[in-house]
């Protein structure tokens, strides 16, 4: 008799129970294929990432439209039977209604969790005001309570991937967003043992989401740091394409095809996902 699958309310208790103690990984798909192969692998959880889509449909970063997104995390979501957590990036919107009723639809998708960026579309002004970044965050979070509170909401600031690396105005922004009822804190692009500490430190209880797109630390070293989630962006993605690049210049600019050596058969990916695969 087979197994019934977990409910999205049994998904987001799971992943709620992840964030209190300990250190897990959060990998990003890119896809309904790689999602259930990140799955296989015995992955406790996944998240989207806005930049490993965009590309595989041909378009940068922030570039693809809200609806198109839902559609895709409803996918995610089906295929899987671990919690997924969507990579919203601002909202989709500037104001913080906008934000507030976009946050509604994706909790309608049935992701256990979401993060809400405060970074602009403004090279000039790269991050929103504090105070305005402060209403997104609580609108956000008045949103997902109104839709029954049970989505894990994270919080980024986003200063040091935004050429704005403050590590005292990205704690400010931190704390200020936990209070605001953020349950898990991000601040992507910091990457020295120092500034870590100093994150996990100063938003304690709250767990911390690390991103790792180096090979500067371990896993165990981060969980001995402190942090309780690490997630990998748009990098595993990168790595796809990297090798899906080389392979095929090497073909156009070489006419060889030295880079197929090796490679995963066929007949092994069949196998997986006839096993692994999403079932109806």
């Amino acid at each position: 008799m087979a197994t019934a699958r977990p409910s999205v309310a049994d998904k987001r208790r799971t992943f709620r129970t992840l964030h209190q103690s300990g250190c897990f990984v959060i990998p990003n798909p890119w896809s309904v294929g790689t999602a259930v192969y990140l799955q296989g692998l015995g992955f406790k959880a996944l998240a989207s990432t806005s930049s490993g889509f965009a590309h595989s449909l041909g378009l940068p970063d922030s570039a693809v439209s809200c609806d198109v997104v839902l559609e895709h995390l409803r996918e995610i979501v089906a295929a899987t039977d671990i919690p997924v957590n969507a990579d919203f990036e601002g909202g989709y919107a500037d104001d913080p209604e906008g934000v507030a009723k976009n946050v509604r639809r994706a909790v309608e998708t049935g992701v256990a969790g979401l993060s809400i960026e405060d970074s602009t579309s403004d090279p000039a002004v790269p991050l929103y005001d504090f105070d305005f970044a402060l209403a997104r965050v609580r609108a956000a979070r008045a949103a997902i309570d109104k839709a029954g509170g049970d989505v894990v909401f994270t919080a980024r600031t986003e200063g040091f991937v935004r050429g704005r690396p403050d590590l005292d105005e990205t704690i400010r922004r931190l704390k200020a967003f936990a209070d605001a009822g953020a349950d898990c804190l991000y601040p992507p692009g910091i990457r020295t043992r120092e500034q870590v500490t100093a994150v996990v430190k100063a938003v304690a209880p709250l767990p911390v989401n690390l991103l790792m797109s180096s090979n500067v630390f371990t896993v165990q070293e981060i969980a001995d740091m402190g942090v309780r989630r690490i997630s990998v962006g748009g990098t595993l993605a990168r790595v796809a394409m990297n090798a899906f690049l080389r392979s095929a210049r090497e073909i156009a600019e070489q006419g060889k095809f030295d880079s197929f050596a090796g490679i995963v058969s066929n007949p092994e990916l069949n196998k997986f996902f006839a096993e692994h695969g999403p079932k109806s």
